[in-house]
């Protein structure tokens, strides 16, 4: 079996969810409409009522930023080609709001598209910024503010990540396995000193790797 796994992000929108499935729709589940014993289900992003018609329907992966509420959506489809993914494409709604997406200069909604790789892999948050991950680059997003609200620059290329959970974010500081080697990333990316790597890359099945996990042991 070759399928590619079935891989869900999620984040929390005040105390209601935004969930997608890897290359698949966007859904909003409202924790207002569910009592105890009676949980509704999620819907349909671009169904939620007054969502515009450029409300994406496919991304890769989505995260609510912390620090000014936009709902950003990685990898996913154009707004004048709704139900067409570009894999390279980040779109971002209006602020507070996850139904607007068309922009305008009433609102902060938008998008960028990244110029260096094939596909977005994943994107994890610090404190400070986004970084974002293509199959061949690394790139740092941040929130500038109107009017350009976010701004991409790239901090490495020939950087590699193997899966899209294989980050881990602590504090600024960011950890993930590539295709060969592990990096860390503090304000530039290193590769980590590993005693274990040819043992670990020396035998790996990389038709599994979707399934590669990163997460922190506080206690080492």
């Amino acid at each position: 079996i070759t399928n590619t796994l079935r891989l869900w992000t999620h984040d929390n929108f005040g105390e209601d969810l935004i969930i997608n499935v890897r290359d698949g729709n966007i859904y909003y589940w409202d924790e207002s409409t569910s009592t105890p014993g009676n949980f509704t289900r999620a819907v349909a992003l671009s169904d939620l009522a007054g969502a515009d018609s450029t409300t994406p329907t496919i991304a890769k992966q989505v995260l609510v930023s912390d620090r000014d509420r936009h709902v950003i959506a990685f990898g996913a489809d154009p707004r004048d080609d709704i139900g067409t993914q570009d894999p390279l494409l980040i779109r971002f709604s209006d602020q507070e709001d996850p139904t607007t997406w068309d922009p305008s200069s009433i609102n902060t909604a938008g998008d960028l598209r990244i110029s260096n790789g094939s596909q977005i892999i994943s994107a994890i948050e610090t404190r400070q910024q986004i970084l974002v991950w293509t199959d061949v680059s690394l790139h740092a997003m941040q929130f500038l503010g109107p009017p350009f609200t976010f701004g991409l620059s790239q901090i490495s290329e020939n950087t590699t990540i193997i899966s899209p959970n294989s980050p881990i974010a602590v504090d600024d500081m960011v950890f993930w396995m590539g295709a060969n080697q592990f990096y860390m990333y503090d304000g530039r990316v290193k590769p980590m000193p590993c005693t274990v790597k040819n043992y670990v890359f020396g035998d790996i099945n990389l038709l599994q790797k979707e399934k590669i996990v990163g997460a922190l042991n506080s206690s080492f």
